[in-house]
């Protein structure tokens, strides 16, 4: 078992987009980007967003999200929106997810500080990331192996995660 830093870069992929930019033009390419970085994700994601979407019930990305978790303890999923009043509800996998893996998964909502950040992002192992431009447009792009980027993002994400707080904990309270 690799207890190496959850944000080292990560094996290069193959393919056409090694290395480039790839535009995304609407909310499936979007959608299956995130898909893509969980599945290739070797320590570290970061997701930003207004509120999650539904494919975070999807059991694809759930199965995606677990095996990641699985293949390595030290792997950390932390997650910040500014809405995650319906993530209970329409999110259950997700919850489950967390419940299960309780020390590795942290959902976050923003305080007001945070609010004005209107850009969605995911960020995966410090070097690859898709991002949207504002929350009202899908218009973005996905990039592989750009660790300049990728830590432009990661430096906004952590001042995001700053002002938040813990919004779906992996325990119900109450009496």
């Amino acid at each position: 078992m690799s207890t190496s830093d959850p944000d080292r870069p990560a094996t290069p992929p193959t393919g056409p987009l090694l290395g480039e930019h790839k535009p995304i033009t609407g909310f499936k390419d979007y959608e299956s980007a995130i898909d893509g970085l969980v599945t290739m994700a070797l320590g570290r994601i970061r997701i930003f967003d207004r509120r999650l979407s539904a494919d975070y019930n999807a059991a694809v990305r759930i199965d995606a999200m677990r095996a990641f978790l699985l293949a390595n303890r030290a792997n950390r999923i932390s997650i910040v929106v500014h809405d995650a009043e319906r993530i209970r509800g329409e999110c259950p996998r997700l919850v489950s997810l967390q419940r299960q893996f309780a020390n590795a998964i942290s959902i976050h909502r923003t305080l007001s500080l945070a609010r004005g950040v209107y850009d969605p992002f995911c960020v995966a192992d410090g070097s690859h990331y898709a991002r949207r431009f504002h929350f009202d447009s899908m218009r973005g792009a996905l990039a592989l192996n750009d660790a300049e980027g990728a830590a432009e993002l990661v430096r906004r994400f952590d001042e995001i995660w700053e002002a938040s707080h813990p919004a779906v904990t992996a325990t119900t309270l109450g009496l």
